[in-house]
């Protein structure tokens, strides 16, 4: 195996080394007797991890702006804006834990997480770019260095959808973008927001051309894989978590999932999921959500490299051809707005 491959985590994880560190990283930090896994997700899930905002788009070439811009709900987002000579536009957003720039997973304390590999998607948005298109790419709330909100609590999409139309609106307002042809590419977290927030406000997306969606999850799944992976009972340790999850953040497991408002999600669709994540059900969670998806044109996209859900954050880097493929199909190939 090459140490790229490594560094990407396109190598499958043995899940006895995993079990293994879950329960030596959280064991001391327990508030009451439940198995640490429990606990694990619960602190999750309440609030994610803030991380750095570690490389910028000129480190690998790439002209950008700094912006901000409100979410729908006033708090203050912090996005790039990376210029290309084309009237088509993507709106861009990321996982939980991540930021625009990914995930620093190759260092601490970020290594402990997720498989200890850096997530980058700077080679992703340098493909994009290069392939014509404008991209604006921003920090959900409580992420990277957009403000904090609801106290730092997490929604799992059900607060940061308001963070999908604040990006929508920024872009309309903004004379240079306004007319522009444009799609969204939202991840995991970043896509949950996004299918949620086009359910809740379906007048914000009528000029949306396309979408494409990575690693879409209920937040349940995670539980009754985590459980069976260490020889628990699945719908015990759901529960469990259940009530953990309302104690520290008055949500329900069950409504942190996209699966109710998918059938309001109508534009064209791309829906790319890890296979084998080993962390979730990924066949049945990510099959159930695209097939309820509203949309007439879909298609569902089989990640088969690795079985480290973050990997999937780092493959379209590296394949880039089906996502700009999708797009290209769906918004046309680029028209230059000036000579150059």
């Amino acid at each position: 195996m090459t140490d790229k491959r490594k560094d990407l985590g396109e190598q499958d994880v043995q899940l006895t080394d995993v079990a293994g560190d879950l329960v030596e990283n959280v064991s001391d930090s327990i508030s009451h007797k439940l198995h640490p896994m429990i606990e694990q997700y619960a602190q999750l899930f309440k609030t994610g991890a803030r991380t750095p905002v570690l490389k910028r788009p000129s480190d690998i070439g790439l002209d950008y702006e700094d912006v901000f811009f409100p979410s729908l709900d006033g708090i203050p987002l912090e996005a790039w804006f990376i210029p290309a000579n084309s009237d088509k536009l993507l709106i861009v957003n990321h996982p939980m834990t991540c930021n625009r720039y990914g995930f620093p997973g190759h260092l601490p304390p970020w290594n402990t997480m997720f498989g200890g590999f850096e997530v980058n998607f700077l080679p992703e948005l340098k493909h994009l770019h290069d392939a014509g298109y404008n991209i604006l790419t921003y920090d959900l709330r409580n992420c990277g260095l957009s403000g904090e909100a609801n106290g730092g609590i997490s929604g799992l999409g059900l607060l940061e959808c308001r963070d999908v139309v604040g990006s929508i609106r920024y872009a309309k307002q903004r004379k240079d973008l306004a007319a522009m042809t444009t799609g969204l590419y939202s991840r995991c977290m970043g896509g949950n927001s996004t299918i949620i927030a086009m359910a809740k406000w379906q007048e914000e997306f009528t000029h949306i051309q396309a979408l494409v969606l990575l690693n879409v999850v209920s937040g349940k799944t995670f539980i009754e894989r985590g459980a069976e992976n260490l020889h628990l009972d699945p719908q015990k340790e759901a529960a469990k978590l259940d009530e953990r999850l309302r104690e520290l953040t008055g949500f329900r497991l069950n409504e942190e999932t996209p699966l109710p408002y998918a059938k309001y999600v109508k534009v064209p669709t791309l829906m790319a999921q890890l296979r084998r994540d080993f962390l979730v059900h990924a066949e049945s969670d990510g099959q159930a959500i695209f097939d309820a998806l509203g949309a007439q044109d879909k298609e569902l996209l089989w990640i088969e490299e690795s079985n480290q859900r973050f990997y999937a954050y780092n493959h379209f880097g590296q394949h880039p051809e089906r996502l700009i493929g999708w797009f290209d199909q769906h918004m046309g190939k680029a028209t230059k707005t000036h000579p150059g």
